[in-house]
C-alpha cells in the first residue's frame, strides 16, 4: 500500500519552513482508495516568490486549520504505506519536521519518482515533475498546488509500477523504515546543542573525529547534516556516535580552528575541505608602466594580494576595487583590453591611464594604496571581534603578516599589553589559508570589528 503526497511550503530557511496545503492520496497499487486534502495554516509567514507560485498566501491560509489538528488523520491515512513523492526527501522532511515540533517521531519507508524515474524511464529531458508527465502525457491540472501534483504523481508512479517489471527497482529504491535505535541516537546526539557560532567534531565509537565543521548556528547546520539523505552524509550518520563542539563567538575563528583541525586530524569525512579552500588570487603586475593586477588560477603555496573561492568572486571584488578606487578596469583585469579608452573613462570613473591621460606616477600611486591595505607583510595588529559571550571580546593576532593566534579577554583587560597577549593566545600553528581567511573576513565585516595596530 502506497500513500502519495504533495506538499507546498511558505519557502524561507531550510527547516524553519512550514506547511501550507496537503495532498494525500492512498494507492493501492491499481486505485486511490482514500483521499485527504486541506489547506494548512503554517503559523509563519509565505514568501512572497512562493505566493506568487502557488497562489496560496498569508489571507488564503489565516482560518486553515493548524497542523497539529490534522496530525492524527495523517498519521491514520499513512499507517503502514510506504510514502511516495517527487522528490521524496523534501516532501518526508516537511512531514517528519512538522511532527517533530509536535514531539512525535513520524517515520515511514519511502519512494521517491524522481529516483524511479531516472532509473526506468532514462534519456528524458528533464525530471522536474510538470516537464515529465508532459512528456509522458499525463494531464497536470492544478500545477504547484498539492492536490493536483499528487494526482499526477499517481499517475506518473502507475506508469513507474508498469514500468519496473522485475519489481527489483521498486525494491531498491524503497528507503526503509529507519532503525528505531539509528534514529533515536541521532536525536539523543541533537540534545543540548547551542544554536550559536562555532566549531563541531564527529566521533566513531572509539572516540576518533571523523568529520570536523563550523557553522554560524552550531545545531541547525548538525541537524541539517542529519536529515541529508545523499550516500556520504548516510555513510557519516551510521558512524557518528558522538558529538563535541565549541563555541567561537565570531566566524573567523571558527574558520581558522576549522582549517587547522583538519590539517591536523585528517578526518575521514573532510575529503573535499583537505583541498583547495581557495581557487583564484589577485596578483599585482609592476614589470609594466602602468603596475596592473590581475586574476589567476592559484597555485599551491602561491601567496596572493587577495584569495577567492572562484573567478566570479574575484571578479565582483576587484570590480569593487576598482571603482572605489577609480581605477582602470582594463589595468585591472576586469574588462577585456582593447585599443583606446576603456568604458569607465567614457562616464568619468576613469582618470585616463588606459589612454595614458594620467600619468604612471599618479595612477600606480592610488593603486599602491589599495595593495597596502590587503598586503600583510611585515603588517602587525588585533582584530577585535564578538566574543562567546556578552561579556567578552575575541582578538586575533596577526604579526610580522603572520596569523599568530586568537585570544577571548573581558573588556577591561588591557590587550595591548604584550606580556598579557603573549599569555592569553591560542597559537595557530598551521598558517595555510590563514592569512587569506583574515582578508576575506576584513573585506566583508570591515564596518563592524575594530582593528589596533601595534
Amino acid at each position: 500500500m502506497y500513500t502519495i503526497i504533495d506538499i507546498e511550503t511558505t519557502g524561507g530557511k531550510y527547516n524553519e519552513e512550514g506547511i501550507t496545503e496537503i495532498a494525500i492520496l492512498k494507492y493501492d497499487g491499481e486505485k486511490v482508495v482514500d483521499k485527504f486534502v486541506s489547506l494548512v495554516n503554517p503559523e509563519r509567514r509565505i514568501q512572497s516568490y512562493v505566493a506568487r507560485l502557488t497562489g496560496i498566501d498569508n489571507e488564503v491560509v489565516l482560518h486553515a486549520p493548524k497542523f497539529y489538528q490534522l496530525a492524527k488523520r495523517i498519521v491514520e491515512i499513512t499507517e503502514g504505506t510506504s510514502i511516495v513523492a517527487h522528490n521524496a526527501a523534501f516532501d518526508y522532511r516537511m512531514l517528519r519536521t512538522e511532527f517533530q515540533r509536535l514531539g512525535y517521531e513520524f517515520e515511514r519507508p519511502t519512494l521517491c519518482t524522481v529516483a524511479l524515474s531516472k532509473r526506468l524511464l532514462p534519456g528524458m529531458d528533464s525530471y522536474s515533475l510538470g516537464k515529465l508527465v508532459k512528456q509522458l502525457g499525463i494531464p497536470l491540472n492544478g500545477r504547484h498546488r498539492a492536490e493536483g501534483d499528487a494526482q499526477a504523481t499517481v499517475k506518473l508512479f502507475e506508469m513507474l509500477l508498469n514500468k519496473d517489471t522485475t519489481r527489483n527497482i521498486i525494491a531498491q529504491a524503497k528507503t526503509g523504515q529507519p532503525k528505531k535505535q539509528k534514529d533515536s541516537k541521532l536525536i539523543k546526539l541533537m540534545q543540548d546543542l547551542p544554536s550559536a557560532v562555532g566549531v563541531y567534531y564527529f566521533h566513531d565509537e572509539d572516540g576518533k573525529i571523523i568529520y570536523v565543521g563550523k557553522s554560524g548556528n552550531i545545531k541547525k547546520r548538525i541537524n541539517q547534516h542529519f536529515t541529508n539523505d545523499q550516500p556520504k552524509a548516510r555513510e557519516m550518520q551510521k558512524a557518528v556516535e558522538k558529538l563535541s563542539y565549541e563555541r567561537t563567538g565570531n566566524e573567523l575563528i571558527a574558520l581558522l580552528k576549522e582549517e587547522q583541525s583538519i590539517k591536523e586530524i585528517q578526518p575521514e569525512f573532510n575529503q573535499a575541505l583537505r583541498n583547495k579552500v581557495y581557487s583564484h588570487g589577485l596578483f599585482l603586475d609592476k614589470s609594466l608602466n602602468y603596475h596592473q593586477l590581475y586574476i589567476k588560477k592559484l597555485k599551491d603555496e602561491e601567496q596572493p594580494l587577495m584569495a577567492f573561492k572562484n573567478h566570479q568572486q574575484a571578479r565582483k571584488v576587484v570590480s569593487n576595487f576598482v571603482e572605489d578606487y577609480q581605477l582602470c578596469p582594463q589595468l585591472a583585469g576586469v574588462e577585456k583590453k582593447r585599443s583606446g579608452a576603456c568604458f569607465n573613462y567614457g562616464i568619468d570613473a576613469c582618470k585616463g591611464a588606459c589612454i595614458a591621460k594620467e600619468s604612471a606616477e599618479t595612477y600606480n600611486a592610488r593603486l599602491k594604496q589599495l595593495t597596502d591595505r590587503w598586503n600583510f607583510d611585515h603588517k602587525n595588529f588585533l582584530l577585535i571581534d564578538r566574543g562567546r559571550f556578552h561579556h567578552e571580546k575575541s582578538l586575533v593576532h596577526v604579526k610580522d603578516g603572520e596569523v599568530r593566534g586568537f585570544a577571548y579577554f573581558d573588556l577591561n583587560l588591557q590587550i595591548t599589553d604584550r606580556s598579557i597577549l603573549e599569555r592569553i593566545i591560542t597559537p595557530i600553528a598551521y598558517q595555510g589559508h590563514a592569512r587569506q581567511l583574515v582578508k576575506s573576513y576584513i573585506r566583508k565585516n570591515e564596518k563592524r570589528i575594530k582593528m589596533i595596530e601595534l
